[in-house]
């Protein structure tokens, strides 16, 4: 006899698709679809790049929910028949097969629906994500280089493109600041999750005595803003500076002044870009980088406007100590706002960072 508990995976498993089937409107999708894929073939289709891009982004975007509903689909249909054929045969041989099945499809239902949640109209938006070092000198900028490469490999397993906009490197190891492009649909709206204080408590290897530190690293995310989004900025409010890239070296660091620092005077925020090859680009991405950390003002101003009509307690913005990493006198990495927790803490440095992701969007969701 087939364990009932399959069964009954199963039909859970059969609401949840159909209750997907009958909110994403596949046939509409699939209108929007066929409606772009004419556009691009039209002779003139590239005559606008920008424009161009636009379109294919949103089909990619589109094709992407369309594409994995039919996986999923198709994966469940594919344990349905393994299941008739397992009761019609009595083949208990077969139960294995259909539990490893059934816990990898729930894995891809789950992400899948997530996805479907990252619905607010910045979350779609490529992520521009900052990493500065707190107070300790090489020790918290070694530990900013090692998040640094732990988002590199998150979004490297994600099929996200990573630039690099501005790196400052540590006076004897690891890094002082760093801002990346990273770019991909929904890239924002999984790395919000990230933004606050990372803890890190290891035994330095700095040390030579090996006494055990705590060092911090703030990192803040913003979506990449489009040019349909107005952003008013005045020339008269920000203070310009050029000045010669820094970096590790290589052939790729310019040796002349076409860096540039922008500061909006009235906020104080400053941004910066050098790695572009001249200074009239590296302003077009500081000026881009500055509209999206002015628009991320503005959406945590608005969020707060929201909570404080719902009567909510807000947490603590900036200074908010988010996620502990301990490397000793145990292995655990746990997130403070969500509770979740692990013991393998060589996985999460090397990128396996979406249970506390996928932890704290549900939590988001449930709280609005």
């Amino acid at each position: 006899m087939i364990d009932p508990e399959i069964k009954q995976d199963l039909r859970d498993m059969t609401k949840r698709i159909n209750d997907l089937r009958g909110s994403l409107d596949l046939d509409l999708k699939q209108e929007h679809i066929d409606n772009y894929e004419e556009k691009m073939a039209a002779p003139d289709f590239w005559d606008d790049n920008e424009k161009a891009q636009k379109i294919i982004s949103e089909l990619n975007a589109i094709k992407s929910v369309t594409e994995r509903f039919d996986e999923i689909s198709s994966e469940y249909e594919e344990l349905e028949l393994m299941l008739q054929l397992a009761e019609e045969e009595n083949d208990e041989s077969l139960v294995p097969e259909l539990r490893e099945g059934i816990k990898k499809l729930l894995a891809k239902l789950e992400s899948f629906e997530l996805q479907l949640l990252l619905n607010q109209p910045y979350d779609k938006y490529n992520a521009i994500l900052e990493l500065h070092p707190g107070a300790g000198g090489t020790e918290s900028q070694d530990w900013a280089e090692m998040l640094l490469r732990m988002y590199r490999r998150w979004a490297d397993d994600h099929d996200f493109k990573v630039e690099v906009l501005d790196f400052l490197p540590g006076d004897e190891a690891g890094v002082k600041s760093v801002t990346l492009l990273i770019k991909g649909h929904n890239a924002y709206g999984y790395l919000k999750a990230e933004k606050g204080v990372h803890r890190l408590v290891r035994i330095s290897p700095f040390d030579a005595s090996g006494r055990r530190h705590t060092s911090f690293v703030s990192c803040d995310v913003m979506p990449e803003i489009d040019d349909d989004i107005e952003v008013e900025v005045r020339p008269e409010d920000l203070k310009i500076d050029v000045y010669r890239s820094s970096g590790a070296g290589g052939q790729h660091i310019n040796t002349t002044d076409s860096a540039v620092r922008i500061t909006h005077i009235p906020t104080g925020i400053v941004t910066a870009c050098q790695t572009e090859r001249s200074q009239i680009q590296n302003r077009e991405r500081a000026m881009k980088m500055l509209k999206s950390k002015l628009y991320e003002r503005k959406i945590e101003e608005h969020q707060k406007h929201l909570a404080e009509i719902r009567g909510e307690q807000m947490e603590i913005g900036w200074g908010s100590q988010i996620r502990s990493y301990v490397f000793h006198p145990y292995s655990m990495v746990k997130d403070h706002r969500t509770l979740t927790e692990t013991g393998n803490v060589q996985a999460v440095m090397d990128g396996e960072i979406d249970m506390f992701i996928d932890a704290y969007l549900r939590r988001q969701i449930r709280h609005e």
